[in-house]
Order: structure tokens, then sequence, then C-alpha cells
């Protein structure tokens, strides 16, 4: 198996400004408590592809709604190799969570990007049940996997990244 990652932490500064902002409710010290209990990313078995992101916190879906994840967690990415993400199967298959892009894609530039290459995770409750969804803060809600890609042959990108979403173009 080829190496090819590394998962860090943002900075608290990062966190702090990132969180604050998707959930301006919580107090200083309730952030700070979250940021020290991020998890890396990891895989459930030696077999699994996906590595599982972990909830900071507790978040509560009810149908239609959706929540902005600060994960805590950054990339270290080969150059040939992005990181996709999605949601954990169980919940997507039980109780239809979807991320709002469909699928995250985490490019090997991102992590030198001006917010740290922090991963947000934009996650919804599609569920057709009428019932709220509660994602239990340390519990895995989506997945990444790291995956090879190719470019053309007259392939000639010189741009470089400063942004997080939509920032390519």
């Amino acid at each position: 198996m080829e190496r090819i990652a590394k998962f860090e932490k943002v900075s608290f500064n990062r966190f702090f400004t990132d969180w604050s902002t998707a959930f301006p409710d919580d107090s200083d010290s309730r952030i700070s408590e979250i940021y020290d209990s991020i998890a890396l990313p990891v895989r459930a078995t030696a077999g699994s592809a996906g590595y599982d992101f972990f909830l900071p916190d507790d978040i509560e879906l009810a149908p239609g709604e959706g929540a902005l994840i600060p994960t805590g967690i950054r990339a270290k990415i080969a150059d040939g190799w992005v990181l996709n993400i999605y949601p954990r199967s169980g919940l997507g298959f039980k109780f239809r969570l979807q991320l709002d892009n469909t699928v995250g894609i985490i490019d090997a530039d991102y992590y030198n990007a001006a917010n740290e290459g922090h991963i947000m995770i934009k996650v919804t409750n599609d569920g057709r049940n009428g019932k709220t969804l509660l994602l239990e803060a340390g519990k895995g809600f989506a997945q990444g996997v790291f995956l090879p890609f190719g470019v053309t042959v007259d392939d000639d990108a010189d741009g470089e990244r400063v942004g997080g979403f939509g920032s390519t173009g």
C-alpha cells in the first residue's frame, strides 16, 4: 500500500474562526473544548478504503435541514492524488444523510490555501420519514478515500490556489 498523505489538525485560530462562523451561539470556552476533542480520521479495518471523519460536536438536523461542519482537519496529499469525501454509507443508506456537493474533492494544493486547507463538510438530512437526525460528537459521519488521478497530455495549468470552495474558478 502506497503512503501518500497525512492528516493534521488545523490551528486553533483557524478552527475558532470557522466554527464560530458556522455555530455563532457557541462560547469561546466551548469552541476550545470542541477543538481539544478533535480526532484525526482513521480507517476502521485494515481492508477499509475510507478514512472515517468524526463529528467535533453533536449536530441535530431536522428533515431538510443542513449544517456546515468545520472538521478541524487538513490533509497533506502527495501530487497526483486527491481525497474524495463521501457520507458514511450507513448514514446515507439508513437516514439519507447527504453531502451538499455530493462528493467533496480535496486537492493536494488545498493544504496550502489561506484557510490552512481546513476540510469543511456540508451535510443535509434528506430523510423522507420526517425524523430529526442526531449526529453525535466523536462518531463517524463522513469518509475520505484517496484516489490517484491523471491529467491530459496537453495540460498547462499553472494557477495557484488561494482559497477554498469555488476558489479555482
